[in-house]
């Protein structure tokens, strides 16, 4: 295993919590809410965290 693998493997889960921020947002706008669901801010929290730890790599 590598540096740069893990960093994909990285990329990979910082894109899949994005697209499930994504959904959860637009469960939350269908259902009529009117400012972020929780869940939806952890994932976005734990998105920017793993693309800190990307960037970390990168360098």
């Amino acid at each position: 295993m590598t540096v740069e693998h893990v960093r994909e493997q990285l990329e990979a889960v910082a894109e899949q919590l994005g697209e499930m921020a994504m959904a959860v947002l637009r469960d939350a706008v269908e259902e009529g809410a009117t400012s972020r669901p929780e869940e939806e801010k952890r994932l976005t929290r734990a998105r920017r965290s793993v693309e800190k730890a990307i960037s970390i790599l990168e360098m």
